[in-house]
């Protein structure tokens, strides 16, 4: 384990770190903690070495915001009030879940450019209609570094399988929900990768649908209605890794399920999903289009396998193969 990231890491920072990296079996994990970064191929998106270790999944008892009682057999969207604890049930049973070896995670999302030299090499059959369409009715054409949308995990398995014959290995997928979480709260237990509260310049969500949950006017928020592109705002959290809050929901390699189902291991969320092939997938992480309680790391979503929507997108992991 200790070469393989040595040498991934080392093809871009140099011999140097190599050296020192085989005298101390620590030192990737002090890498990941500076959040160094690397990037395999001139075609391969940036990674950010995350650490072995553990940490709980799903939401602490009474951290949602949502102002509406929506959830249980018969729900009846009553506004709750102030006082109220909206504890979601998809969100829960909370629960540790450990990772027995480092893995790399997508610096940022990827990219329309990064999707369409998939396009470009004949590896991606679908080509995304990249635009920002607005709330008057008006469309707006999104540039090479907004993150791409319009695109469903079954079109995101091509490009993950695009990226393994650049490097020769079956080591690129879409992250389990566990790894997403993980590498989102960066060792932290706040309700946002960057802490329990938001602002306009570390996150890209709605002001309408946060001032709707808080029961109060925000004018300190803005509504941008569109993705942003992937390095733009203050948006990386302790472990540099982009917009794991918002800018556009996150499909993952995890099948969708009404409650936690105590997974112990991320090994366990990837025998399920291989179980459940067709299931539909795990969202994490909010989109523009949405309140701030929505990009909780605890919060949960789920899409269709063969659905495209222009608020949902993806980034990768690198594993050891």
């Amino acid at each position: 384990m200790r070469k393989f990231w040595t040498a991934i890491i080392g093809a871009f920072l140099g011999s140097q770190l190599i050296a020192e990296a085989a005298q101390d079996e620590f030192k990737i994990h002090e890498l990941a903690q500076d959040f160094e970064i690397f990037q395999e191929c001139a075609q391969c998106p940036e990674m950010i070495v995350i650490p072995k270790g553990s940490f709980l999944i799903g939401a602490k008892k009474g951290e949602s915001r949502n102002p509406f009682d929506a959830y249980g057999p018969n729900p009846t969207f009553r506004l709750l009030e102030p006082h109220e604890e909206n504890n979601i049930p998809q969100e829960f049973p909370r629960h540790k879940v450990s990772f027995e070896a480092p893995f790399a995670i997508g610096r940022n999302e990827i990219t329309f450019k990064e999707w369409m030299e998939c396009v470009n090499a004949q590896a991606c059959t679908h080509v995304p209609e990249h635009i920002a369409l607005f709330p008057n009715g008006t469309k707006e054409l999104l540039g090479p570094n907004h993150p791409v949308t319009d695109v469903s995990f079954l079109d995101a398995q091509e490009y993950v399988a695009w990226l393994n014959s650049l490097v020769g290995s079956s080591v690129y997928r879409l992250p389990t929900e566990a790894e997403w979480e993980y590498a989102a709260r960066s060792g932290m237990e706040t309700r946002f990768a960057q802490g329990d509260d938001l602002t306009k310049e570390q996150a890209n969500f709605s002001r309408r649908g946060t001032e709707q949950a808080r029961r109060k006017p925000m004018p300190s928020l803005v509504n941008r209605n569109a993705p942003v592109p992937v390095n733009e705002l203050d948006a990386a959290n302790n472990w540099g890794v982009r917009h794991m809050s918002g800018n556009v929901a996150e499909m993952t390699m995890s099948c969708w399920t009404r409650a936690h189902l105590g997974f112990k291991s991320n090994q366990d969320f990837l025998k399920y999903f291989y179980k459940n092939p067709s299931c539909n997938v795990v969202l994490k992480g909010g989109r523009y289009s949405t309140g701030m309680d929505h990009l909780r790391l605890a919060s949960r979503a789920q899409v269709m396998p063969t659905w495209r929507w222009r608020g949902i997108g993806f980034r990768v992991v690198r594993i050891e193969k």
